[in-house]
């Protein structure tokens, strides 16, 4: 866990200066609005189909939501991107080998980028009646969303960033999950089907199509 806190000393840092409030801050403003019906969780691309120290952190801090009460349902964000894991899936097999109840369980397989995960999963929320919606990642990814958030969305959208002293203390070892349940078949790396233009745009939010200004 000492690993996960170091990568992202760096990118926190960043993030401070980007995002208000800070992690802590958001923390306790979601938890005087709590319980929140569901959190958007972005992917991560799965290595060798295990997770790395960043899907680590956001799927730990997503458990931690849900089993303090804070959120009552998880969205697992991202398609099979730049590996053939589903990125959504393969978050969500291990949110449910940590203890979040399968019922309590959505996955989201269309969105490419991060303003993806965003767009998709609001609009699968809305579908699935929940109103109350946070996004849970790591402090640099939300500092990142949230203008997008806050320009395109209606409804508020919490920014949860991960606080790293409590999912260190939150710590649990690894699952072992079958990660062959998250494998894409047929799987074209976006790599091979984008430019990096393409890449680009869509990193921004402006390969969606909104037909509205903002999204009630």
């Amino acid at each position: 866990m000492k690993t996960v806190v170091n990568i992202f000393i760096v990118l926190s840092f960043t993030s401070c200066i980007l995002f208000r409030p800070g992690p802590d801050k958001s923390l306790r403003n979601v938890i005087r609005n709590k319980p929140l019906d569901v959190i958007i969780v972005p992917g991560v691309p799965m290595q060798n189909g295990k997770w790395d120290s960043i899907m680590k952190a956001r799927v730990m801090w997503s458990v931690y939501l849900y089993q303090s009460g804070i959120a009552k349902n998880i969205i697992y964000s991202g398609n099979a991107v730049y590996s053939k894991w589903i990125e959504g899936k393969g978050m969500a097999l291990y949110g449910e080998a940590l203890g979040i109840n399968k019922e309590h369980i959505y996955i989201d397989s269309l969105a490419e980028h991060s303003t993806e995960n965003v767009f998709y999963g609001y609009k699968q929320a809305k579908l699935l009646g929940f109103n109350t919606i946070g996004v849970a990642s790591d402090p640099f990814q939300c500092a990142l969303l949230y203008r997008f958030a806050k320009k395109r969305f209606k409804t508020k959208i919490y920014m949860i960033p991960v606080v790293f002293d409590t999912i260190k203390k939150f710590y649990q070892p690894d699952p072992i999950i079958n990660a062959d349940l998250a494998i894409k078949q047929n799987f074209v790396s976006i790599i091979d089907n984008q430019t990096f233009r393409q890449r680009w745009r869509g990193t921004r939010g402006k390969n969606i199509k909104f037909y509205k200004q903002r999204l009630d």
